[in-house]
């Protein structure tokens, strides 16, 4: 869009080189404007300004309406979504059989309201070959690690070790120690398998290259158990890509003790609400915006069919505003640990 003054400057110059004799396209081409721009600002008198911000638009017939829009804020700015994206509450209100517009126009209403922040740089993932496994069922696939959670004593810690499984991404296993070793982490190991009543069924456990997961006590209690052990390249952390990202997801939540913790019971007292929340509670978007709980326990499909129930209605409500299908509420049926480039191009 250009400014009045300029289009002036600009049509003066042209009538100069003109009347120096020079060619018309050329002297346009020369300061970076068309032919056909040059003949509407110089067909009349005076050089117009650009009508463009003065121009009356029609209505789209599909735009929300203000108490639409208000309604979609105001949902938004509730206490119980003071802290969720769209992505998160979206989910929520379908599952409550409530739709009020679609998720991009939730990000456009908030953006244009200065009410959506980005919360952090994303780091770019590894493309050197590592072992690659395919979990298609709970309980296939386990990743582990080890965190640390700060005291309120300079280096001091406390340590999260928390175990997820990989198709339903539910923490399956955590406790927080005072120490790192590879005992504690047998015993954990050990008390996941019989909760999830896995005994004589075949687990892989994948975990980074770390003292406690290399451990010869946790290597013979593997064997014991019948669990594969499974390890990542030295030195490469994208190599356990889905523990990392839960513990970035643990950290950058907004109720995180920056200021750390006064002692190891309030560690386990914060990591058990956050656990709870995380596993019951938290709508992920890797598995359809289903909790990893309900992806776990056999739920989530009727719950994603409920959903595009809710959507279809809301389509045949209002049909002008739905130009595409539905959204495609569904879920993954497999999910790989460091995909290869032949299986991202066949995805």
């Amino acid at each position: 869009m250009t400014a009045l003054p300029q289009r002036q400057e600009l049509v003066a110059l042209v009538r100069a080189a003109q009347a120096s004799g020079a060619r018309l396209k050329p002297a346009c081409e020369e300061l970076g404007i068309s032919l056909r721009t040059w003949q509407r600002w110089s067909d009349g008198e005076q050089v117009p300004a650009d009508g463009r911000p003065q121009a009356k638009r029609p209505v789209p017939a599909n735009k929300l309406s203000a108490q639409e829009q208000r309604a979609v804020l105001d949902t938004c700015l509730q206490p119980r979504f003071a802290d969720m994206p769209p992505t998160q509450i979206v989910p929520i209100l379908a599952d409550e059989g409530c739709y009020l517009a679609s998720e991009s126009t939730f990000y456009r209403l908030l953006h244009a309201h200065d009410a959506q922040q980005h919360r952090g740089r994303q780091r770019q993932r590894c493309r050197k070959p590592a072992p690659m496994h395919v979990a298609r069922r709970p309980n296939e696939i386990w990743c582990w690690d080890v965190t640390y959670l700060p005291s309120q004593v300079r280096g001091l810690f406390f340590y999260l070790y928390a175990v997820i499984d990989l198709y339903s991404r539910k923490i399956v296993a955590w406790e927080v120690h005072a120490a790192e070793n590879g005992e504690l982490a047998a015993e954990l190991i050990e008390r996941a398998r019989w909760r999830e009543h896995l005994r004589g069924k075949p687990v892989i456990l994948h975990a980074d290259n770390g003292a406690p997961q290399r451990s010869l006590t946790l290597r013979a209690k593997l064997r014991e158990l019948g669990i594969e052990p499974s390890y990542s390249r030295p030195g490469v952390s994208d190599d356990n890509a889905f523990i990392e990202s839960w513990f970035r997801t643990l950290k950058y939540m907004p109720a995180w003790p920056s200021v750390g913790f006064t002692d190891l019971d309030q560690a386990r007292a914060w990591a058990l609400k956050f656990i709870d929340w995380y596993n019951g509670s938290h709508r992920h978007r890797g598995i359809g915006f289903v909790t990893p709980k309900q992806r776990h326990n056999g739920q989530s499909k009727a719950i994603l069919a409920r959903r595009r129930d809710v959507y279809e209605a809301a389509r045949r409500a209002h049909p002008e505003r739905w130009k595409r299908d539905i959204r495609r509420w569904s879920e993954p049926d497999h999910v790989c640990l460091n995909k290869r480039e032949q299986e991202r191009r066949s995805a």
